[in-house]
C-alpha cells in the first residue's frame, strides 16, 4: 500500500500537470522518435514529475520510462512508467490519453495505476488486493461467447513489417466477434479488459511501460495477460493477449491460428 500511495501520487501530479499545459496542435514542435511515433516537451516533463516524486519517496529505486530510457531489469524496487500513453491522441485533441505507473519488485508486479487523463479517472491495484476505479471493485467480463465480444487491439504502426500478419489476425478475430476497436492507449485497453468493456485485447508488439501497471489490473481483476506463446508478461517488450479467462483462451486460439 505504501508504493501505492508513492504511485498515486506521482501518477496524480502528471496528470494534472498533462491537464494543464497547452497542447503542442503544431507538428513543427513534435519531436518524431520514429516514423508515426512522436514526442514532445510535454512527455518529458510529465515523466520528470513522476521521477522526481518517486525519487524522493523511494531514493534507492529505479524507474524505467519511456522518454527519458532506462534498461529493463528486475533487481530490487523497479518503477515502469509511461508518461503520456497516447501521445498522438493528445497531439490531436483526441480524449483519451492516460498516465501510466506499476512499481515491481524483483520482478513482480506490487501496485500499479492508470489515469485516464481527460476523464480524470483513476484505477488502481495491488498485488492480492485486487483492482479499482474509486470504491468500486473492478471484474472482467462474464461473457464467454464471441459472438457477443467486443474487442480491442493495437495494429502495428512503427514497424509495418508484419502488418500482414496483424491484417489476418484481425480477419479472423473480426469473423467472430461481435466487433473490434482500436482507440490508441494500451494502458486504457487494459482497464477496458479489466472493467469489462472489452472481453479482451491483442496487439502484436508493446514496450514493458504500455504494459506493467495493465497486466497488473487486469490480473487483479480476475484477467489473463499472456504474449502469444501463452507465457505470463513480465518487465519486458512483448506482444499482448489480455482478457477473461475464457476469451483469453479464444483469443489466443485464433491469433495462434488453432481455432
Amino acid at each position: 500500500m505504501d508504493l501505492l500511495h508513492l504511485a498515486t501520487s506521482a501518477a496524480s501530479r502528471a496528470a494534472a500537470y498533462l491537464r494543464s499545459v497547452e497542447r503542442p496542435a503544431d507538428p513543427a514542435r513534435w519531436g518524431v522518435k520514429s516514423a508515426r511515433d512522436f514526442v514532445t516537451d510535454v512527455d518529458r516533463t510529465a515523466e520528470s514529475i513522476i521521477r522526481e516524486v518517486l525519487l524522493q519517496g523511494e531514493p534507492g529505486s529505479a524507474v524505467i520510462g519511456e522518454e527519458l530510457g532506462s534498461d529493463l531489469h528486475t533487481e530490487g524496487l523497479v518503477w515502469i512508467v509511461d508518461p503520456l500513453d497516447g501521445t498522438t491522441n493528445f497531439l490531436h485533441g483526441y480524449p483519451w490519453y492516460a498516465v501510466s505507473l506499476a512499481a515491481a519488485v524483483n520482478g513482480e508486479f506490487q501496485a500499479g495505476v492508470i489515469v485516464n487523463v481527460p476523464r480524470n479517472e483513476m484505477v488502481t491495484a495491488t498485488r492480492g488486493g485486487g483492482a479499482w476505479l474509486g470504491s468500486r471493485r473492478l471484474a472482467v467480463s462474464t461473457i464467454d461467447d464471441p459472438g457477443f465480444a467486443l474487442i480491442g487491439t493495437g495494429y502495428p504502426f512503427r514497424d509495418l513489417a508484419r502488418i500482414d500478419e496483424y491484417q489476418d489476425q484481425f480477419a479472423r478475430v473480426s469473423g467472430t466477434a461481435s466487433g473490434l476497436r482500436r482507440a490508441g492507449s494500451a494502458a486504457l485497453d487494459l482497464v477496458s479488459v479489466a472493467s469489462g468493456e472489452f472481453e479482451a485485447f491483442w496487439e502484436q508488439q508493446l514496450s514493458a511501460w504500455d504494459i506493467a501497471a495493465g497486466a497488473l489490473i487486469v490480473r487483479e481483476a480476475g484477467g489473463i495477460v499472456t504474449d502469444f506463446a501463452g507465457r505470463d508478461v513480465g518487465i519486458e517488450h512483448s506482444s499482448v493477449v489480455a482478457g477473461s479467462p475464457a476469451m483469453h483462451r479464444w483469443l489466443l486460439g485464433v491469433i495462434r491460428m488453432e481455432q
